[in-house]
């Protein structure tokens, strides 16, 4: 490609609205366009990314057995409203109406519609195992888009689902797309890891996120450095400890607590240790009510509760007026004794004795309250946020925490679709079951910004050789004379049949503003060739991490001189993952 010719608006200077540095890249490098919040268009440069990251993908899903078919974005509400999932998505969900006003959703995912797919097709044991991808748009109405298009409202993604008739043979398909997502990220040069991870909106029994490793990244992951445990902060594992001693049992007594209403004003006010205080919070859910305990030091987890529940989502009682309704008492006053609904309490608190925890009555608390005593309904779940300090669950190692960006997620969905949608085969004694299905995506506009992410510096972008946009940059310095643009469309036709991807920059621009823009789209090679380097019979090589090489031209041939530009750098191979 002539560069000319080429639609590249690079711009020099940082976008205001971008933060993340893959953000500002995109935008800089003429990737991407933004078109409304959350809403980009890709230009040449990030298409072609976008594309080779595809391309990967494909390939490695191809590989593991999976068969590619497309599935419509435009999904009728009745599939939705048959699952029950028609309100989980909630504003999520971009929701629209046809002439006649029947009910559509623009698709933020396909379980619904693969599962009615395969329904009116797989009958029979014989038909299994068998799992179907494609590489499609999805939508999500993200409430707070960011970071380009990390997260975004329409991204591109690839989602594969498998059917099975037994555990075992989920099991088997599970692991081959875990293999087959591991070579996707090796093959791309990412620093990635797989951790435990909630199903959330999607279910099932079990799920892993693979996960970029960044120090700007959105979500947090504990890893453990001696027996690679590994998880989302959401549901990770702690070792549990206690703080208390073993004393005899105090009586339960109500205390007076006027105007205390945080842990540490509590914890001053009667000189106690803030975690002997136990916090109470009420949530609502499809089931009802329920009770959430964890220390005064701690903080809780939502999303452990929301698994524990096996529910889509759960909702704190956040005002005054309810809080008052339930317990009698303000937020500030609140305790799980006497509380006529079920109550879950973290494990690093089931050793507490003669703890404190407030009375259900406005400027009241009570100390002294033990478990089987007081609150003996009480259910003990890991419940708490993981936080620094903590210890592995499996081998007492302290946990490292890291930041990264999601990349890919299997879930074991089990037969929550398959029921709720009847998808069935009749299994070898003629009975009819459910399939038992698996999940498997990947962010394919996400892994471009995450690449990028791991791999930059001060002057721009260094691609990974396998999705680089161009083998090369071919400098033509005073392009407008005649000797160094002859020499530069020579080699530039003899490197692209030797099946090179070559960037021909024959603009009339300056030396610097060519090696600027060279670098910021992040090209592995650039070959240079100016007057006085043809004076001196020689061009030269200069990789984009530094170095600097130079080729003789004396000989006058171009084949000669592409049999040394080749001996120069080694010609990319397809899932190199290290930067030239």
């Amino acid at each position: 490609m002539k560069l000319s010719k080429y639609y590249l608006p690079t711009l020099k200077e940082t976008p205001t609205d971008a933060e993340l540095e893959s953000h500002k890249l995109m935008l800089k490098a003429g990737m991407i366009r933004k078109v409304t919040a959350g809403v980009y268009s890709y230009l040449p440069l990030g298409f072609k990314v976008l594309k080779k990251v595809e391309e990967i993908v494909r390939e490695e899903m191809n590989r593991a057995g999976a068969q590619e078919i497309k599935l419509p974005i435009i999904q009728p509400a009745k599939l939705w409203q048959e699952s029950g999932r028609w309100g989980d998505f909630g504003p999520e969900m971009f929701k629209l109406s046809d002439r006649k006003e029947n009910l559509f959703a623009l698709g933020p995912t396909h379980e619904e519609i693969i599962t009615d797919l395969v329904r009116n097709e797989l009958n029979s044991y014989k038909d299994l195992p068998l799992t179907l991808y494609q590489i499609n748009d999805k939508f999500r109405d993200e409430i707070r888009p960011r970071h380009g298009v990390m997260r975004s409202r329409e991204f591109l993604m690839k989602d594969a689902y498998s059917f099975h008739t037994s555990q075992e043979s989920l099991d088997e398909t599970y692991q081959d797309m875990y293999d087959a997502y591991g070579r996707v990220f090796d093959r791309l040069g990412l620093d990635w890891v797989a951790v435990e991870a909630p199903s959330g909106l999607m279910g099932g029994g079990y799920s892993q996120e693979f996960m970029a490793l960044a120090d700007e990244g959105a979500e947090e992951i504990v890893v453990c450095s001696k027996c690679d445990y590994a998880s989302n902060v959401e549901i990770a594992k702690y070792q549990t400890s206690s703080n208390e001693e073993k004393t005899d049992l105090k009586k339960t007594k109500e205390v007076a607590t006027p105007g205390k209403e945080t842990i540490d004003a509590v914890s001053n006010y009667l000189d106690i240790p803030s975690w002997k205080i136990v916090k109470t919070f009420i949530y609502r859910t499809d089931e009802g009510l329920v009770a959430a305990l964890v220390g005064g030091d701690d903080d809780l987890e939502e999303m452990k509760l929301i698994n524990h529940l096996g529910t889509p989502k759960v909702e704190m009682v956040s005002t005054e007026s309810e809080i008052k309704e339930i317990t009698g008492a303000d937020f500030g006053s609140i305790g799980p004794v006497g509380l006529d609904i079920p109550i879950y309490a973290d494990l690093d608190i089931k050793s507490l004795t003669n703890f404190t925890v407030g009375a259900n009555k406005t400027g009241y608390h009570l100390k002294n309250v033990n478990w089987e005593k007081d609150i003996p309904n009480a259910k003990f779940i890991n419940l708490r946020k993981v936080k620094r300090g903590d210890r592995c669950h499996n081998c007492g190692t302290k946990l490292d925490f890291h930041r990264s960006i999601e990349v890919g997620q299997l879930f074991q969905l089990g037969k929550k679709y398959s029921d709720s949608l009847e998808g069935k085969y009749q299994d070898q004694q003629g009975e009819l079951n459910s399939y038992i299905m698996g999940c498997y995506g990947i962010g394919i506009s996400r892994l471009v910004p995450a690449i990028i992410q791991q791999n930059y510096d001060n002057q721009g972008i260094k691609w990974t050789n396998s999705v680089t946009p161009f083998s090369m940059a071919l400098i033509v310095l005073d392009a407008d004379v005649s000797k160094t643009r002859k020499l530069g469309n020579k080699l530039y036709k003899g490197l692209n049949k030797r099946g090179y991807d070559v960037l021909l920059d024959d603009r009339s621009s300056s030396p610097g503003v060519k090696f600027n823009d060279a670098d910021l789209i992040g090209i592995p090679v650039k070959i240079i060739i100016g007057p006085r380097g043809l004076d001196e019979g020689i061009i030269e090589v200069e990789t984009r991490t530094g170095e600097k090489s130079e080729i003789g031209i004396d000989s006058g041939k171009t084949e000669t001189i592409l049999d040394e530009l080749e001996q120069a750098i080694s010609k990319p191979e397809a899932g190199t993952n290290t930067p030239v």
